[in-house]
């Protein structure tokens, strides 16, 4: 009995047609190729350089043109610095300084209270994981206006409890951030064994404090910085809440601003820009070095 005829009675037995690597049913590819990417960049590039051409583009203005022709300079930028001009940009300088301070207290309220609440879920609560997610995502479906309603009675209690103060605004701010900041952190908790990788820990005699310092917070880095970033920029964007409640932010002084001079309006728009550029640079270098030291 020939090989031939073994494999023609047993086809089991038979070898494997060879074929060449990566063969296989064939389906569609769900990543774009080199020359869509680039497209795709090139585009949304244009789409965010065309805004911040004009706006320095206009910022640089010097009067009207005359003649058709438009004289360039620097000089609104200089008067940001002139002394004799700084009570007219007093109260741009002092939205910034709120807007700061909001920034930093709404973080706080971020890592304090939501960030522990969803470890916890995760770790003990799972069956209320569902409603958790509820609870944060609400504020989202609700307008700014609305909330804003139902803020000014609240507000009142919170006026004679820690005073009329911008930073309170933090309080309402903390709850119109909440579906933002939620976010990032649960698609980075879905994406780590938090669960396996505490009774790991445990297992070989780490207390909880430990567990959560050296074992969860790492892995969940970079869900809380993406946290941390929307939420700054969701605050330094808000506009209805604080000009409802009569407060002085970076988007309510900018408003005044803009009435007695447009320039120095879109300068300070231009300099949000960049720190918001700046800052998502800074906690991308951070994420990437921390990943580098982990390899």
């Amino acid at each position: 009995m020939t090989a031939a005829s073994v494999q023609a009675d047993h086809p089991a037995v038979a070898p494997k047609r060879r074929t060449s690597r990566g063969a296989g049913p064939r389906g569609y590819a769900a990543e774009p190729g080199p020359l869509v990417r680039r497209m795709i960049l090139s585009l949304a590039g244009v789409v965010f350089a065309v805004p911040i051409i004009g706006m320095i583009e206009f910022s640089l203005r010097i009067g009207q043109p005359v003649k058709g022709v438009q004289s360039y300079g620097i000089q609104h930028f200089v008067s940001l610095f002139d002394p004799a001009t700084s009570d007219t940009y007093s109260v741009l300088f002092e939205g910034i300084v709120n807007s700061l301070t909001i920034c930093a207290l709404t973080v706080f309220i971020v890592l304090a209270l939501l960030l522990p609440a969803m470890i916890m879920v995760e770790l003990k609560f799972p069956v209320l994981r569902r409603a958790l997610e509820f609870i944060c995502i609400i504020p989202v479906t609700i307008p700014s206006i609305v909330l804003v309603v139902g803020y000014v009675p609240v507000y009142s209690i919170v006026a004679r409890a820690f005073g009329s103060n911008p930073w309170t605004l933090a309080f309402a701010i903390g709850i119109i951030v909440l579906p933002y900041a939620y976010r990032p952190i649960a698609a980075n908790l879905a994406a780590v064994e938090v669960v396996i990788l505490s009774e790991a820990s445990r297992s070989l005699g780490a207390s909880w404090g430990s567990v959560i310092r050296l074992v969860i917070l790492p892995n969940l880095r970079r869900g809380i910085l993406a946290s941390c970033f929307i939420t700054i920029a969701v605050v330094l964007g808000e506009y209805t809440i604080a000009s409802f409640l009569s407060q002085n932010t970076f988007q309510t002084a900018l408003i005044l601003v803009q009435h007695t001079d447009p320039y120095v309006a879109v300068i300070f728009a231009l300099f949000a820009l960049l720190f918001a550029f700046v800052l998502l640079f800074f906690i991308g270098r951070i994420g990437s070095s921390r990943n580098r030291r982990s390899l």
